[in-house]
């Protein structure tokens, strides 16, 4: 398993960062497809749904950290807390971003039949995460970091 992760980078805690956003990436593409019976690619790229692919790759780093150097070293400090703001924001500035997102798109929806010329597009409302996808893309990040 170790040869399989230095393959990457060379890095354990970047491959295990690195393996768990694809992992989740990959999972949002099956969840859709389970839930939605719909294959959408998109969901490789974008941003949001189920698993939170920025908590599983934090998380992934963090507890790789802390295998390698200790829960008491500076580096697992670090990375822990990094974790932490990473997966604050995505519960909760970037939903109220696509919250908002929802608001304006429904406005633009009912203007009438003509957009004004500064709205080239719909905004993306799918931002940020529940905080059960944070939970999820947490507990991910974690097993992939321990077990990497």
């Amino acid at each position: 398993m170790r040869a399989a992760v230095n393959f990457l980078t060379g890095n354990q805690i970047i491959n295990a960062a690195l393996i768990a956003f694809f992992i989740a990436q990959v999972l949002k593409v099956l969840i859709v497809l389970l839930v939605y019976k719909k294959l959408d690619f998109r969901r490789l790229v974008g941003s949001g749904g189920m698993p939170s692919s920025h908590s599983a790759t934090v998380c992934a780093m963090a507890a790789s950290a802390g295998k390698i150097y200790g829960m008491e070293s500076g580096i697992f400090a670090i990375a822990a807390v990094t974790a932490a703001v990473v997966m604050f924001d995505a519960s909760n500035v970037r939903r109220a971003a696509g919250e908002q997102a929802k608001i304006l798109n429904y406005i633009m929806e009912n203007w009438g039949h003509q957009k004004p010329e500064f709205v080239a597009k719909e905004l993306k409302e799918l931002l940020g995460h529940t905080p059960f996808e944070v939970i999820v893309g947490a507990a991910l990040g974690i097993a992939l970091g321990i077990l990497l």
